[in-house]
């Protein structure tokens, strides 16, 4: 037996005792969990979002379905075709479970994995067992695991689970970003600081964070933002303006406006703010999750010859992001806000969940 955060029903989470994960099939690996941290999209499945994942947990009442898709495990178990990794070693499990062989993974697309165990990449936590527990089955060892060097903390491995891959892949690659862009993020929550680390490692011109909360602004500041806007503290035609006024004649003939403008939000707001922002040959990358339309302001965008982009993170990039933790050009750790242990998870979704008063960004729960 071992113990582990399950999800029963809408607003119902126990830290339990459950049966321990077994090996299941000869690609499976069994994982001590070191390190393990709460996603909003856990908050999603605990309002009852996520119908599927609710109605697995109702299936079997008694259990519910583990939470969680990122930790640090130590291996205990491998099946008989696991080639890349022996009992003893520590990994990081990536939040997207990829077959390595179907069509969506040999097109590097592993969010829409269709060889694993559901109806796409993302299954721990969603529709099997998640991480949040003293024990995990992680399906697809050889293409599901990274090996983690010796002498990095398990605070920054764990921001390559999730956090940071989606960040670079669906905002700062998908965005095109590049040495010299001008760069506004709006949205400093985890991923949005994220996508402001993974920016700075490319050496942008100007990176430009927006926020409703100064002490996100202040945190920005000091992870490199060169300039900050509170967009409570000012009306809206007057946010543009900041922001065509600090793009200005950044490069000679260069029209005002951002090369790339990431959303982080998920709202119609946000996004729409970002279609304002966008020079000419500019990008919008959107990272955020968004349950409502959107207006499309094509009319002013048809001319721009701009790009829209979005995505669900494949972490395909996990293993360049972990050699530049390594070198040192990356350290996430300053996002982590709160850390507990395992038996006080129930207190920890209560501290994540009440963020604006808390002031939790991402939050480590060790054994």
């Amino acid at each position: 037996m071992m113990k582990a955060l399950t999800y029963i029903s809408p607003g119902v989470i126990a830290w339990r005792q459950i049966p321990k994960p077994k090996l299941i099939k000869s690609t499976d690996v069994i994982g001590k969990v070191v390190a393990t941290t709460i996603c909003g999209s856990d908050l999603h499945i605990l309002k009852g979002d996520v119908l599927e994942t609710t109605e697995i947990a109702q299936k079997d009442p008694k259990k519910g379905i583990v939470l969680g898709h990122e930790a640090i495990i130590v291996v205990e178990e491998v099946g008989s075709s696991i080639t890349k990794f022996n009992p003893g070693d520590i990994c990081i499990v990536s939040c997207i479970t990829a077959c390595g062989s179907c069509y969506y993974c040999e097109k590097n697309l592993q969010s829409h994995c269709s060889g694993n165990e559901g109806t796409s990449g993302w299954i721990f936590g969603h529709e099997i067992d998640g991480t949040q527990a003293e024990y995990v089955r992680v399906p697809f060892g050889n293409t599901s695991l990274f090996k983690a060097p010796k002498g990095v903390s398990y605070d920054k491995l764990l921001m390559l689970c999730d956090a940071i891959p989606t960040s670079y892949e669906i905002g700062v690659k998908n965005g095109g970003v590049k040495a010299g862009d001008s760069v506004a993020i709006v949205g400093l929550g985890p991923v949005g600081l994220s996508a402001l680390l993974s920016t700075k490692t490319l050496n942008p011109k100007q990176i430009i964070a927006i926020d409703m909360d100064d002490q996100r602004l202040e945190l920005a500041t000091k992870l490199g933002a060169t300039h900050v806007i509170n967009p409570g503290k000012v009306f809206a035609s007057a946010l543009t303006n900041k922001v065509m006024e600090y793009t200005t004649d950044l490069i000679p003939g260069r029209e005002p406006g951002v090369d790339v403008a990431i959303e982080c939000v998920g709202v119609p707001s946000t996004f729409e703010l970002c279609q304002d922002l966008i020079t000419s040959g500019g990008s919008i990358a959107n990272i955020g999750v968004h349950g409502k339309s959107v207006e499309l302001k094509l009319q002013k965008l048809w001319i721009k010859d701009c790009k829209i982009t979005t995505g669900l993170v494949s972490a395909n990039t996990t293993q360049e992001l972990l050699d530049k933790v390594v070198d040192g050009s990356l350290d996430p750790s300053p996002i982590i806000t709160h850390h507990f242990k395992f038996d006080e998870f129930e207190k920890a979704y209560e501290i994540f969940k009440d963020a604006k008063n808390t002031k939790a960004m991402k939050i480590v729960l060790t054994p």
